[in-house]
């Protein structure tokens, strides 16, 4: 199944949750926000928010430092 993450056509193994897209890229819920299809999704809606062929996902990531 092809989605858009970040602009970038990516093929991913099979449909899942947006909460299983984030956790298979490895990436800490708490320092990221999400956009599906042009909305932001509250992260307790991650888990219900099943990807479908050639959705758009944007993932922002939050980064400290000083």
């Amino acid at each position: 199944m092809n989605i858009r993450i970040n602009g970038t056509v990516e093929l991913i193994d099979r449909a899942g949750s947006i909460a299983e897209l984030i956790a298979g890229k490895g990436l800490h819920p708490e320092r990221v926000v999400v956009e599906h299809n042009r909305r932001m999704v509250p992260r307790g809606e991650w888990p219900d928010v099943m990807l479908k062929e050639d959705d758009s996902i944007e993932i922002v990531s939050f980064v400290g430092g000083g």
